[in-house]
């Protein structure tokens, strides 16, 4: 009895030890199958020295624009003004505030959004510290690209990719000045290439966040280019809900060269 009892307990104990085994090994699997943290340096977790880059480019523009209620002829007169309701106040002129960046430096170039400066009585352009005037050389409506002169004095020029290029899921980085809170960086990729209903230039679709204000600043890849200029936003309440349109960079190219008459620097498609 004393024998069968010792050699079932030596069945028993092969037994636990081969099941320590076998989890000990599933465990070492487990372990070897996880993904290092160290798979990519930290050091490259970040856009900050492309931003470093591109950004010295990146303008604020400040647009004077006449009032909406000054164009209407009847609220001209203070007597209809006074039935309607409307205050005296709003007739004065307007600011309204958008993005741009310079495209050629030696020639003081900027371009920015058509719908930003339309109906503008004077332009000024916000480059780091210091604010200058901006002379409107033209735009062009149906691609909402207008083309701005400054003085070329210590200018960074941002070049213009070739957006022919771009596809589906790339990077992007865009920078503006939304809801004029200052210079503004935000990250995401080209979530769509989208066509114009009229069959003319299509657009790019990005959820990096782009708001008010950030019209007519650049969409930028990984290899600092501008691949789009940000133009509209879709979104139920006017605010940012991850679909922002962009102009393809080549459209943008064609529109600028036209009105300056020049033949622009450029990065990859040149």
């Amino acid at each position: 009895m004393l024998a069968a009892i010792g050699l079932v307990s030596g069945v028993a104990g092969g037994v636990g030890v081969a099941w320590l085994n076998s989890d000990r090994d599933m465990v070492i699997g487990a372990e070897s199958a996880q993904v290092s943290v160290d798979a990519v340096p930290l050091n490259r977790l970040t856009v900050a020295p492309l931003v470093e880059r591109v950004a010295p480019a990146v303008v604020n523009i400040a647009v004077l624009q006449a009032s909406p209620y000054a164009q209407n002829p009847l609220l001209r007169d203070p007597y209809y003004r006074f039935f309607l309701g409307v205050p005296d106040e709003a007739l004065a002129p307007r600011i309204s505030a958008g993005s741009g960046f310079v495209v050629d430096a030696a020639r003081g170039l900027v371009v920015t959004n058509h719908h930003v400066v339309e109906n503008a009585r004077a332009i000024a352009v916000g480059i780091g510290d210091r604010q200058v005037e901006a002379e409107f050389l033209g735009s062009d409506p149906r691609s909402d690209i207008a083309v701005l002169r400054i003085p070329a004095r210590r200018l960074k020029q941002l070049p213009l990719g070739d957006s022919d290029k771009t596809q589906v899921g790339d990077y992007v980085v865009a920078i503006g000045n939304p809801f004029e809170v200052g210079q503004t960086v935000t990250a995401g990729i080209v979530s769509g290439l989208r066509g114009s209903p009229d069959g003319g230039a299509r657009y790019i679709q990005t959820d990096a966040p782009i708001n008010p204000g950030n019209s007519g600043g650049p969409l930028i890849n990984m290899r600092g280019e501008a691949v789009g200029v940000n133009s509209a936003i879709i979104g139920p309440n006017g605010g940012n809900v991850g679909i922002g349109l962009a102009v393809p960079s080549r459209a943008a190219r064609q529109v600028v060269e036209h009105i300056a008459g020049v033949s622009l620097p450029g990065g990859s498609e040149s």
